[in-house]
């Protein structure tokens, strides 16, 4: 198992569940005879950018980009190198509207991992060119433990649901302790019911400011 540092403790008794066990199991053989993304060495990249002492804010994510190079553990973002897909460019869009900052030219969002973003999708793996291929594994079940986990233990945390699929796991988190922005998904089909003009960005960092939190850095082009 891939040390997880601090997560190691909160996410031991998942790891022993013998449901993660079977979602292994089930890797073992797609990996073999399939191509399937992230690569197998950053399935859990969202936990190694964002220790869980650091989580500030959690963005969630459906499952991983299904197409070559994009995919590498974090949700929404790509590799350096590859073009932006069209729902990341929305949230750049998103981000100039409500903060000013301009569009990076990476869609690598490693940078807000960094500033306690967790970049987590509810789906951790995917088939190449399959969307959803590995949602009935299992990766609910553990993800949404995580989810619960954080709502439980932390207190202050803004959660980000953008989106259909995001937006059930409203029931996951304690509202008293925590601050739950939704709208629509940054998708083109979706984008303009309600995720330009949402200003999620500006309102979690007002949100953290209020609680003594350190705000997120959301500029890449720095």
């Amino acid at each position: 198992m891939i040390d997880l540092h601090d997560w190691k403790q909160p996410l031991a008794h998942l790891f022993a569940d013998e449901r993660y066990q079977k979602i292994r199991q089930f890797l073992k053989q797609e990996y073999a005879n399939y191509t399937v993304y992230p690569d197998m060495y950053d399935i859990f990249n969202c936990f190694l950018y964002t220790p869980f002492e650091n989580v500030k804010v959690v963005l969630l994510g459906q499952d991983p980009y299904h197409n070559v190079g994009q995919a590498h553990g974090l949700c929404f973002s790509v590799q350096d190198g590859i073009e932006p897909p069209p729902s990341l460019l929305n949230m750049f869009k998103e981000l100039k509207s409500d903060l000013g900052f301009d569009p990076p030219k990476s869609g690598n969002l490693t940078k807000w991992a960094k500033e306690g973003v967790l970049l987590m999708n509810t789906a951790l793996t995917v088939r190449a060119h399959q969307a959803n291929s590995h949602a009935n594994c299992g990766w609910s079940w553990f993800t949404d433990s995580v989810i619960s986990l954080l709502s439980e233990q932390k207190e202050h945390l803004v959660f980000l649901l953008w989106g259909g699929n995001a937006r059930k796991k409203v029931p996951l988190i304690d509202r008293r302790k925590h601050l739950i922005l939704e709208c629509a998904h940054p998708s083109p089909l979706s984008a303009y019911n309600g995720f330009f003009g949402c200003r999620h960005f500006s309102k979690t960092n007002e949100y953290l400011i209020s609680h003594g939190k350190t705000p997120v850095d959301w500029n890449l082009t720095e």
